[in-house]
């Protein structure tokens, strides 16, 4: 009995996946000469921001929140929403990744940063692909 336990276990163990969110938009990341790796991933949220992969959606820009396109102003409700999932010890050192396509306006960037701000999340990186010297 004990054998079948463990069996049933171990493919449970082998064939579970842990969630990870389906890329809905195209992103070619920047480069940058100096990157660094974060160190917990588990505390890390995404902001994911380019063309939509369905050009059906149309061409601009789109910022995608978990599995979902959203706008600047679902911001704090987001970080609000993934602050509450998150232990109470590590909820200051939560760090928002914002990974946007080198195409994405500046203007668009910094509306994502000041919402950021009203959200207090205040620990902010940019991903990048290194870069030649």
């Amino acid at each position: 009995m004990p054998d079948i336990v463990f069996a049933i276990l171990f493919f449970f163990m082998v064939t579970t996946t842990m969630r990870s969110e389906t890329l809905m938009v195209r992103m070619k990341l920047p480069t940058a000469s100096e990157v660094q790796k974060l160190e917990k991933k588990s505390l890390v949220t995404y902001i994911n921001i380019g063309p939509p992969m369905d050009t059906r959606l149309g061409t601009g820009t789109q910022m995608q929140l978990n599995d979902r396109f959203a706008q600047v102003s679902e911001i704090q409700d987001y970080i609000a929403q993934e602050k509450a999932s998150m232990n109470e010890a590590d909820q200051p050192l939560m760090t928002v990744s914002i990974k946007a396509d080198e195409e994405t306006r500046m203007q668009y960037i910094t509306d994502v940063k000041q919402a950021l701000r009203q959200a207090y999340a205040l620990k902010i990186s940019y991903s990048a692909r290194k870069g030649e010297n």
